[in-house]
C-alpha cells in the first residue's frame, strides 16, 4: 500500500504507531497488527524512519544489520549470511566493516533499509525510503523490494513522494487529509485517473503532474561570489579524497545543482563552500560583491560573518535548530547580519507565511513533521538574507505544494541576485531551477 497526503497529515505518524512506538499523546479509535496491539506485535514488524541517522546504533555497517538479529537470539551462524545477503539486496556499496559514522545520508538510508529487511518482518513500513538515494540506488532499493514481496509473503506500508516510479510495487493508494480522515482509498490506476488533477491541486505527488518550472524575471549577468581553486577534502584516518581537486565558481543570479552517485561527495562539497570544514588541499574565497566582508578563506570566516554572507540548509535540518520556537529560529540570526529586531520579525512572518508555517510559529522545531523542519531550516537560512544560499537536499519530505512554493522562492532570490547552489536526487526540482549542474563520480 503506498500512503499519500500532504505535509503534517500524518503518514509518518500512522506508520510510527503500526510500529508500536507511539507513547502518550490523544488517541481515539483502534490499531491492530494481525489483531493485536501494535507493542505485541513488534517482533514481526521493521521500519525505516524518515531520517535514518536516527535509528543507527552501532560503529561498524554489519553491526548495525546483526544488532537486531542478536537481539532476536538467532544462531551466530544465521545472523551473517543475514547480514551479508541484505547487505546485498539494497546495494550497499562497502563491506561489514564501514563505520557508520562515515556514511553519506543517502547509504545511511541504504544500510537503515538492509537492518529492517535482514529481520524477515511480515509488515514492513518504509518512511521516504529511497528519498536520499541517487537513481541507480533508488531502482536498487525498489528491485529488492520487489524481491522480497514476492509471492505475498509480506505486507508493505510505503510513504513515497517519487510516485510514478513506487506505483509498480503497489495494489493500493490509501490518500490522507491534513484535517484528518482520508480522501481517496482504490487501486492505484483508479485513483490517479479519476482525482489525479485534485490530488495534485492539493499539494500531494500524483503520476503525470510534473513541476512547474517557474517563469525567469529580468535579472543581472552572473558573477562570481564564491570561487573554489583545486579544492580538496579528505575525512581523518582514510587515504583517498572524499571531494576533489575541484575548481568551481558559484554566481550571482545563477542556480547551480550539485548531483551524483550517493558517496560521491556533494554534501562534504556544499559544507566546504559554506566554510564549515577546512580544506585538506585549494581554497575557497569571496568574490564579487561578497568579497568586501573579508578577503581571508571562508572557513576562516567568524561565524557572523557566516551568518551573514552565506546560508547553510543540512542535510539533516535538526543540526541546525537552536532554540525551543520556531519563531526564535526565525529571528535568531538577522540581528548578527545587522538586522534590526522589527526587520527579523518582519522577515520572519514572511517566511513563515510563504513555506507554511505560520500555524507552529509557537511550537518546537523538534516536534515538527519531517516536511516542517525541512522547511523551517530552509526558512533559517533565508532569514538573514545571505548573498549565497546552499541547500542540501532542500526538497527532502515535501508535498507537491511545498516543493512548488519553495521552487518558486528559490526562483525569486536567484532572479533578484543570490547565488543559488543545491545539493539534490531530485531529478524534476533540479530541471525545473538549475541554470548550471556539476555532476559528481564517485
Amino acid at each position: 500500500m503506498l500512503l499519500l497526503g500532504a505535509s503534517g497529515s500524518g503518514k509518518s505518524t500512522l506508520l510510527a504507531g503500526l510500529a508500536g512506538l507511539l507513547e502518550g499523546g490523544h488517541s481515539e479509535g483502534v490499531l491492530r497488527v494481525e489483531g493485536v496491539d501494535p507493542r505485541g506485535a513488534r517482533d514481526r514488524t521493521g521500519i525505516v524512519f524518515q531520517d535514518p541517522e536516527s535509528q543507527l546504533v552501532m560503529a561498524r555497517a554489519g553491526d548495525e544489520v546483526a544488532f537486531g538479529l542478536e537481539n532476536r537470539c538467532l544462531p551466530a551462524d544465521e545472523i551473517w549470511p543475514r547480514v551479508d545477503g541484505a547487505l546485498d539486496q539494497v546495494g550497499f556499496p562497502y563491506g561489514r566493516d564501514r563505520p557508520t559514522d562515515a556514511l553519506s545520508g543517502g547509504e545511511q538510508q541504504r544500510l537503515a533499509l538492509a537492518s529492517a529487511m535482514a529481520l524477515e518482518p511480515g509488515l514492513l513500513l518504509l518512511d521516504e525510503p529511497t528519498a536520499n538515494l541517487d537513481p541507480d540506488g533508488a531502482a536498487l532499493v525498489r528491485a529488492a523490494l520487489e524481491r522480497v514481496l514476492d509471492g505475498g509473503r509480506r505486507t508493505l506500508l510505503l510513504v513515497e513522494h517519487r510516485v510514478a516510479e513506487a506505483v509498480a510495487l503497489v495494489d493500493r493508494v490509501v490518500v490522507l487529509q491534513a484535517s484528518g480522515g482520508v480522501i481517496a482509498d482504490g487501486r492505484p490506476e483508479a485513483v490517479f485517473a479519476e482525482r489525479g488533477d485534485e490530488l495534485a491541486a492539493a499539494g500531494i505527488w500524483v503520476p503525470a503532474h510534473p513541476l512547474p518550472i517557474p517563469t525567469r524575471r529580468s535579472g543581472g549577468a552572473p558573477a562570481p561570489q564564491l570561487v573554489a581553486d583545486q579544492l580538496a577534502y579528505r575525512f581523518p584516518g582514510e587515504g583517498g579524497l572524499a571531494v576533489g581537486p575541484i575548481d568551481l565558481e558559484v554566481r550571482s543570479s545563477e542556480a547551480l545543482a550539485i548531483v551524483g552517485a550517493n558517496g560521491a561527495g556533494k554534501s562534504t562539497l556544499a559544507l566546504l563552500l559554506g566554510g564549515l570544514l577546512r580544506p585538506t588541499r585549494g581554497s575557497v574565497r569571496a568574490a564579487g560583491s561578497l568579497a568586501s566582508r573579508s578577503e581571508e578563506p571562508v572557513w576562516r570566516w567568524p561565524a557572523r560573518g557566516l551568518a551573514a554572507g552565506i546560508g547553510s540548509v543540512f542535510q539533516n535540518p535538526e543540526h541546525q535548530f537552536l532554540t525551543g520556537r520556531v519563531i526564535d529560529e526565525l529571528t535568531l540570526a538577522p540581528p548578527h547580519a545587522g538586522r534590526s529586531a522589527a526587520d527579523a520579525r518582519a522577515r520572519a512572518d514572511d517566511l513563515l507565511g510563504r513555506l507554511h508555517l505560520d500555524g507552529v510559529a509557537e511550537a518546537n522545531p523538534f516536534t515538527l513533521s519531517g516536511g516542517e523542519k525541512r522547511r523551517l531550516s530552509v526558512a533559517t537560512a533565508l532569514a538573514a538574507d545571505p548573498a549565497v544560499l546552499l541547500l542540501d537536499e532542500p526538497t527532502f519530505g515535501q508535498d507537491r505544494r511545498t516543493a512548488v512554493e519553495l521552487l518558486d522562492l528559490l526562483a525569486a532570490l536567484r532572479d533578484a541576485g543570490t547565488a543559488v547552489c543545491f545539493v539534490t536526487h531530485d531529478a524534476p526540482f533540479a530541471a525545473a531551477l538549475a541554470d548550471r549542474t556539476l555532476r559528481l563520480s564517485r
